[in-house]
């Protein structure tokens, strides 16, 4: 009898532990979520929540004064979609963000290049070409509107001196000029970061690789186009959707050097949204302009993501 009574004692305990199994792996596994909490809540209040509540606004009717007046469907949309300026500004936008993040990034493969040789001074130049960057951008546009005044510029001063021009231009009077001069801003506050990854790319790359293409007798310009480029596509990518979504919402270069003007032919999406909110008092449709910008960001950085995949899967 006591052998008998000996076998539930011990089965008990087993039976306990396989029961406490299944809540001891559920712990473990739940665990992580203690360490990610923070981050993911920092990213629900200063990401997702914004989004959502910037999707509410643009379905509600609201007042000048910032009063709720009630849902009005999909109406802000209607009125956007119809709006003349939205297309002209829609194209500029995509003429805006292509062009100065295109050049930025050729100009800092080149500049990444010089910035990882070996000369003298090279620590001063890398610290006199992040510049730019560290400085204000509201004030590095400001400089340069003053650079381009058509009575005290410096810019037309010397473009009199040296007979290229008869008379002061006013450079940012005109559509044209104006948007490549602020092209031109914005390449220039985006230069140093950019180039900046390109140099972090460019340093990941072992020395063995150059060495191994010298000795199988590769050139300079084979060695660049077939070993450092390819090996440079993760730095490329980064600072490519880096400065879209920079780019794309770039307001203080704008604002400051031409206002969006004359009337919208400089608007990019981002002054044209701000016109809307405060110059038309039409806050419902200026965060249907919001939604449409988030979409038009989400799907330029998709389709550069997948350009890259699939150059990538084609080599």
């Amino acid at each position: 009898m006591k052998v008998r009574d000996a076998a539930p004692d011990r089965a008990a305990p087993r039976a306990r532990h396989g029961r406490r199994a299944p809540a001891r792996r559920t712990a473990r596994a739940l665990t992580p979520l203690l360490w990610l909490g923070p981050s993911l809540l920092l990213i629900t209040t200063v990401v997702l929540w914004p989004v959502v509540e910037m999707f509410r606004t643009s379905l509600l009717r609201i007042s000048s004064s910032g009063v709720t007046l009630g849902s009005r469907g999909l109406g802000n949309y209607r009125d956007l979609f119809t709006d003349e300026d939205l297309l002209p500004v829609l194209a500029r936008t995509l003429v805006w963000v292509g062009g100065v993040v295109l050049v930025t990034l050729v100009l800092s493969l080149a500049l990444g290049q010089l910035l990882n040789a070996r000369f003298p001074g090279r620590r001063v130049v890398r610290w006199a070409v992040i510049v730019p960057w560290a400085a204000s951008v509201l004030m590095t546009a400001l400089i340069w509107k003053w650079l381009l005044d058509n009575y005290s510029g410096p810019v037309n001063r010397l473009l009199l001196d040296a007979g290229l021009i008869d008379q002061p231009v006013n450079w940012l009077a005109h559509p044209t000029t104006a948007l490549a001069w602020m092209m031109w801003v914005a390449i220039f506050v985006s230069l140093p970061f950019t180039s900046f990854v390109v140099l972090a790319g460019l340093q990941t790359i072992p020395a063995e690789v150059y060495e191994a293409a010298r000795v199988d007798g590769a050139g300079p310009l084979r060695t660049y186009f077939t070993i450092t480029l390819p090996l440079l596509r993760p730095a490329v990518l980064i600072a490519a959707i880096i400065n879209v979504i920079n780019v794309f919402n770039s307001f203080p270069i704008i604002w400051a050097m031409t206002g969006g003007g004359p009337g919208h032919a400089t608007d990019t999406t981002t002054t044209f949204m701000y016109k809307i909110a405060f110059y038309d008092q039409d806050v419902g449709t200026s965060a249907a302009m919001a939604v449409v910008n988030f979409a038009l960001i989400l799907v330029m950085v998709l389709l550069y993501l997948r350009a890259a995949r699939w150059r990538e899967e084609v080599r």
